[in-house]
């Protein structure tokens, strides 16, 4: 499976990636979904925060499924995932209940952990010496999935309406027969090679993981509460539902075109070089786009995407470049920290803007990101050297 030419294996890495883009086209709902469930079930917003908490818990998870993966080249929930989490996101519309729609995101949010987790690590293997360009590939699939999927949401809705969408899941079940007919020979053998207890990896990720943590509490403050509220603070603001959905799409699109440029540059010019500059850039972005005015929305959108969602391959090619032999327990330590920074975030900036307001809230979140800056001086300055 790993890749030993110094040949970019463009077609395998394209493929997966497209796989990325037919599985987070489905998770993206979640946003667009977010203002109508919260009319339709009269909740807060501190309470609407605990859908992407729950979505996302799973991800505890993904240190375990990391392990297994190393020791084994089990690659179906690449193959499958899309299919399953199109099933239970298409199904929110219908769900009769707060709990009801928890239980869909649980189902999801285990479908697209062991799809996150399996996925990044094929990559690697694949990608050879040029991770972060491997990387770029795979987070821009996720990002322009996220770019389509309010879209294609806000279609269904008008189409369908908000409780019949559910016949989007089709193309869900499509992409997972393509994967399948594109991965049906691979080998789902053990791989004995790497032995690594996952006390050891924690060992050897720990002087690149905390200040890593750092600067994911910092871009985090800054992307979670985009990603949870932007469509319901457009609608706050006066504008429609639609307008919301557009100006997902905008900041995911600019954000496609940030993690393809963001993981290659950082092969060339360096990992800490491109997060210094991107992470402040960010929060500086943010801040203006809160209290521009309005026309300037969609400018100020696609440059703050472009620049925050460069950041993400960086961090996941640093976490790769660490964890040679256990990439599988490196990606799930790394998802799993993710996971409890970005559930404490978004629950926090939902608390907040109850008291405080929305606009007011993510402002403070941009403010604090700027501490990123600072724990970037504490990565490692030269990654462990890998054998390809």
């Amino acid at each position: 499976m790993t890749q030993n030419s110094d040949i970019f294996p463009f077609r395998k890495i394209l493929v997966i990636s497209g796989g990325h883009f037919s599985h987070d086209l489905f998770t993206s709902f979640l946003a667009v979904f977010l203002p109508l469930l919260i009319d339709k079930f009269s909740l807060s917003l501190a309470l609407a925060g605990t859908f992407t908490v729950i979505f996302r818990a799973p991800s505890l998870l993904n240190p375990l499924l990391g392990l297994i993966f190393d020791r084994t080249n089990f690659y179906y929930p690449v193959i499958w995932g899309p299919v399953v989490t199109a099933v239970a996101m298409s199904l929110i519309g219908v769900a009769p209940s707060y709990g009801a729609v928890c239980v869909l995101l649980l189902f999801a949010g285990i479908s697209s952990s062991m799809f996150h987790v399996v996925g990044p690590v094929m990559i690697a293997r694949m990608a050879g010496y040029d991770i972060g360009r491997g990387m770029s590939f795979w987070m821009t699939g996720g990002e322009i999935a996220r770019f389509a999927g309010p879209v294609l949401g806000v279609w269904a809705i008008s189409f369908w309406g908000f409780e019949g969408c559910y016949p989007v899941m089709l193309l869900g079940l499509l992409a997972s027969l393509f994967l399948h007919v594109q991965f049906r020979d691979i080998d789902s053998g053990t791989v004995s090679k790497h032995r690594m207890h996952i006390s050891k990896s924690l060992r050897s990720l720990g002087r690149v993981m905390l200040p890593l943590s750092g600067i994911m509490v910092a871009v985090i403050l800054i992307a979670a509460p985009l990603m949870a509220f932007l469509p319901t603070f457009m609608v706050a603001s006066g504008k429609s539902l639609w307008f919301g959905g557009v100006a997902l799409a905008v900041l995911e699109g600019a954000g496609a075109l940030g993690t393809i440029t963001g993981g290659t540059l950082s092969d060339r010019l360096g990992r800490r070089r491109m997060l210094a500059v991107a992470i402040p850039l960010s929060a500086l972005l943010m801040l203006t786009f809160l209290y521009a005015p309005g026309w300037m929305t969609i400018p100020l959108l696609s440059l703050l995407g472009f620049t925050l969602f460069s950041i993400t391959p960086i961090e996941l090619a640093i976490v790769q470049d660490h964890c040679i032999g256990q990439r599988g327990v490196a990606n799930g330590l790394y998802m799993g920290i993710s996971f409890i920074i970005t559930a404490a975030v978004t629950i926090s900036a939902g608390w907040l803007s109850d008291q405080v307001g929305l606009q007011t809230a993510m402002a403070i979140c941009a403010l604090i990101g700027f501490a990123g800056t600072f724990f970037v001086l504490f990565l490692p300055t030269r990654p462990i050297e890998s054998k390809k």
